[in-house]
């Protein structure tokens, strides 16, 4: 009986699955959105691309977007990224970003966590939920009174109501920002995690602290999270432990190590950069607290005018006028050797994935920031807030309340707009920095934690996710085809440039990266939902 014939024959790559250990030369063939055939014989075809001298691998899997839209996801196809999920924040109502997802159309496959902020902002503050569910609403209300602080017994539970809701409508999870509720108290955290030990689904945790100062420290709160999945059997992920953690990386992943090989369901992500990114009016940026960090003022990036911060008293105007705007945070200085050092100790902790933290593009530069009314902001003196050219910053011509000026979602990406460089080159740099010039991690190590093992981690409550992170028969066909020779990052915290090198990458079958360029036509992403099989 003859074969089948493939839509689709990749021949002549090095092909890599991580999970069987395959590492050679096959025709890999995909019908309908499937991989139908591995082997050394190309089956018969519509269509044969010869990918000679170049590695087959399965598509990237980052559980840490937030860089939700199209153009967002654009830069992180060309990355690599076939999966691009927003996991750490989350949002709610989570049926209304699915539904406004699927309808607009995204070059990757998308998907959402339950947002633990969200539901506080909502619960203690009255901020309304849209009904498309913003992904705005946590920066944009940053400067209200109650969501970071204790809530009593009844509120907790509307809470938790709210996410469990969430959860049934397909949240992958509970996105769980403590770390910029630091007041919240620990009780509420352990009663969310029991729920989601409950329903099946992992929490996604940025964790309380994020210092070496007693008391409140990095371990402290790792330590809180390893707790929580000890009480209460819940699986509890930790996002990026590199910058969390900091300069106590070796207490934090000793601790962890052990807890895992008790069998506490604790996972870990990192990213390859020395700086990380946030909103200016985080908790932890406080001027009275900074120093716990162990930076200053002069370590932060603000995106919107492109200043690094002079002061404390700068940095005091920044949050009270624009709490939501970004800021990068540099953490550890990457030209520096012993920094540099803690960095890569982030990677030596088994099983941590690649996940890129990825944050929107906003506009820099000194271009205005666009909220209601046109007016300038004003510092609290009364005088208009400026940036460091002496322009004022505006208060946003048509978006409710304060915050960044998202860039227009077009590609290519219009010129001035800033994000961290992790948005678009932390696979490509991940492979030319830790495994061609550091030799920290093997091509195969590094192509597993970028894959197969973001799949792995979310296995038990999304049973699809077994279909991906492969390259065998009945898989998905969400693939990448690279050069590992030549794949790079160009992004710098001052350019948004995107990766090069990945020759193809296809979701679903389908060319969103062909021959290295863009296909702008391309949309076909699918919703990621808990329970999906």
């Amino acid at each position: 009986m003859p074969a089948p014939v493939a839509d689709l024959v990749l021949t002549g790559a090095r092909v890599i699955d991580p999970e069987t250990g395959l590492d050679g030369v096959r025709a890999v063939g995909l019908t309908g959105g499937t991989i139908t055939s591995v082997g050394a014989v190309a089956p018969p075809a519509r269509e044969v691309w010869d990918v000679t001298g170049q590695v087959l691998a399965p598509g990237f899997i980052d559980l840490h977007s937030h860089a939700q839209s199209t153009t967002g996801l654009r830069l992180q196809a060309l990355d690599g990224v076939t999966t691009a999920l927003e996991l750490e924040a989350g949002v709610l109502p989570v049926a209304g970003a699915y539904a406004r997802a699927e309808a607009e159309g995204r070059p990757v496959n998308f998907g959402f966590s339950a947002s633990w902020t969200d539901a506080r902002m909502h619960v203690l503050d009255g901020v309304p939920l849209d009904a498309d569910g913003s992904l705005d609403l946590f920066a944009t209300h940053q400067s209200l009174p109650n969501w970071r602080g204790p809530a009593g017994d009844r509120d907790v539970a509307r809470v938790l109501d709210l996410l469990e809701g969430a959860v049934a409508d397909g949240a992958l999870g509970i996105g769980v920002l403590v770390g910029y509720a630091p007041d919240s108290g620990r009780a509420e955290y352990f009663r969310l995690a029991g729920l989601a030990a409950r329903l099946g689904v992992p929490t996604f945790t940025h964790t309380r602290y994020i210092s070496t100062a007693e008391p409140g420290t990095s371990l402290e709160g790792a330590l809180e999270v390893i707790a929580a999945a000890a009480g209460t059997g819940a699986h509890m992920h930790m996002c990026h432990v590199n910058s969390t953690s900091t300069r106590m990386i070796d207490e934090v992943a000793g601790a962890i190590d052990t807890a895992r090989r008790r069998g506490v369901r604790v996972s870990t992500e990192a990213y390859p950069y020395g700086a990380g990114a946030t909103v200016i009016g985080a908790a932890f940026l406080a001027p009275e607290v900074l120093s716990r960090l162990g930076i200053g003022p002069q370590q932060l990036t603000y995106l919107p005018t492109g200043e690094r911060v002079a002061d404390a008293a700068r940095l005091a105007e920044l949050r009270a006028a624009d709490p939501g705007g970004d800021v990068v945070v540099h953490f550890l200085d990457e030209d520096d050797p012993a920094d540099l050092a803690v960095l890569e100790r982030s990677f030596t902790l088994p099983d941590t994935a690649i996940a890129t933290d990825a944050m929107p593009l906003v506009a820099s530069g000194g271009m205005p920031l666009v909220a209601s009314g046109g007016m300038p902001l004003v510092a609290s003196g009364g005088m208009p807030l400026v940036a460091s050219g002496g322009m004022p910053l505006v208060a946003s011509g048509g978006e409710p309340g304060p915050g960044d000026a998202a860039g227009p979602d077009e590609w290519p990406p219009a010129p001035g707009l800033l994000t961290h460089p992790r948005s678009a080159g932390s696979y490509a740099r991940t492979l030319r920095w830790l495994v061609r010039e550091r030799g920290l991690l093997t091509l195969t190590e590094a192509l597993r934690r970028s894959s197969l093992l973001p799949a792995q981690l979310l296995e038990d409550a999304v049973p699809a996710m077994r279909r991906k992170g492969r390259v065998q028969v009945g898989a998905d066909a969400d693939l990448v085809v690279l050069d590992p020779d030549t794949v790079t990052d160009h992004a710098t915290y001052t350019r948004v440039v995107p990766s090069t090198g990945f020759r193809h990458v296809l979701v679903g079958g389908t060319p969103v990266v062909r021959d290295g360029e863009l296909q702008l036509s391309a949309l076909p992403g699918r919703p990621v939902r808990s329970g999906d099989r």
